[in-house]
């Protein structure tokens, strides 16, 4: 397989490259390989600096994250919470089992904590683009982890340099609508720490730390989408700050949650 992409690069531009032709993923497979094989079916390479942004729900379904609701026995609590919401009670037990704190629930939402930190609706449980009725998918048990392994492999099979992302969709306190936020990430530092540089005008920056990994994962979505099949996006031409850190680092401290 060729994967070293040839080509221009416009000064200070960015690609946005999908890599379609990746079927239905299933528990144990080798993911990188089939990433690898659909970039190389494309024709579009890999270069070194090139950073992958992989949709959660593939990485969770070679990871075997998969739940039949028909082997869930809901608890007194789950019951509770889904007759006040009209929902299924062992959907309901399993969003429960991957949390470590309820944030909220009333009528029509389900606010968590997962055991990750990660604050989102559901606990990241979804039955979107899982196969069956009664199936659920959950979050990989360390995203990090799992984009770390993707990483290693992908650079020992083609010798680029290159960093991973995973995204999910969230919502967000502040705002309407979902966006796609990084939930594990390897090779590439999450925030962008502008602190104590200068504006354009001179004046000192105080308050200015960019989260660059989530607006990477945020620009991902615009091909992803929900229905496009597209599972996995290559950004090429960001130069970004290299270092070993986790998606975490992205979440606020309690202390400052203004939800919390």
């Amino acid at each position: 397989m060729a994967y070293k992409g040839i080509g221009f690069r416009l000064s200070n531009s960015i690609q946005l490259i999908p890599v379609p032709g990746i079927g239905e993923i299933h528990p144990g497979d080798d993911l990188a390989r089939i990433i690898l094989t659909a970039i190389d079916a494309a024709g579009t390479g890999l270069e070194d600096d090139d950073i992958i942004i992989v949709a959660q729900k593939i990485v969770s379904k070679a990871e075997g994250r998969l739940v039949d609701l028909g082997t869930v026995t809901p608890s007194a609590k789950a019951t509770e919470i889904a007759t006040r919401q009209g929902r299924d009670p062992r959907l309901i037990e399993a969003i429960l089992s991957q949390s470590a704190n309820v944030i909220r629930h009333d009528s029509h939402v389900l606010i968590t904590e997962t055991h990750h930190g990660f604050i989102c609706a559901n606990a990241g449980v979804d039955r979107s683009n899982v196969s069956g009725d009664d199936w659920i998918s959950l979050l990989p048990v360390d995203p990090d982890l799992s984009a770390r392994q993707l990483r290693e492999s992908i650079e020992a099979s083609t010798g680029c340099s290159v960093a991973i992302i995973i995204t999910d969709t969230f919502g967000r306190a502040w705002r309407e609508g979902l966006t796609n936020v990084t939930i594990g990430l390897a090779g590439i530092l999450p925030l962008r720490d502008l602190r104590g540089q200068k504006d354009d005008y001179g004046k000192d920056l105080s308050a200015t730390v960019l989260a660059v990994a989530d607006e990477i994962a945020a620009a991902s979505g615009l091909l992803m989408k929900k229905t496009s099949r597209i599972p996995v996006v290559i950004l090429r031409g960001h130069r970004f700050e290299r270092g070993d850190s986790r998606a975490t680092d992205l979440i606020r401290p309690k202390g400052r949650d203004l939800f919390r």
